[in-house]
């Protein structure tokens, strides 16, 4: 259970770096966004005993939305609720009437938990991660003309 989300800051980065399954995947530049993320503002830390066990990333990068970069969850928190409190949390830090995020097609965790928070789907990419279209979604409450 997540005690707090909070503003991430540069004391967090060792944490942050070790729970990052990108990281542990051998992704040498992961830690240097990690560390651009957390200098920019504009990443997001929960909080469970006094452990990092999850972040977001939020920014203004989407045609001027705010964009959800980013949602990591330590593998040994998975499946408690903690990429819903991240994400709910994004969405009551958002200013602009839309928030976005995306993830690959073939990450079916996250698209079952954005579906579950009511994200609606809004479009495809293909070419950005070969074999694997990226999908696009919006938070629920945007004020949009879509159906």
């Amino acid at each position: 259970m997540v005690s707090s989300i909070r503003d991430a800051a540069s004391g967090d980065i060792p944490q942050v770096v070790e729970l990052d399954t990108v990281v542990a995947g051998g992704d040498d530049e992961r830690p240097a966004a990690i560390e651009r993320w957390i200098a920019a503002g504009s990443m997001r830390v929960a909080v469970a005993t006094d452990e990092i066990v999850g972040y977001c990333v939020i920014e203004r990068a989407f045609l001027g939305h705010w964009f959800v970069e980013m949602v990591m969850v330590a593998e040994d928190s998975r499946g408690q609720g903690i990429g819903a409190e991240l994400l709910l949390d994004a969405q009551r830090q958002r200013d602009t009437a839309k928030l976005f995020t995306s993830t690959n097609l073939s990450n079916q965790p996250m698209q079952r938990l954005l579906a579950r928070l009511g994200w609606r789907s809004v479009g495809i990419v293909y070419g950005l991660d070969e074999g694997d279209p990226e999908l696009f979604y919006l938070a629920p409450g945007a004020i949009t003309g879509l159906s």
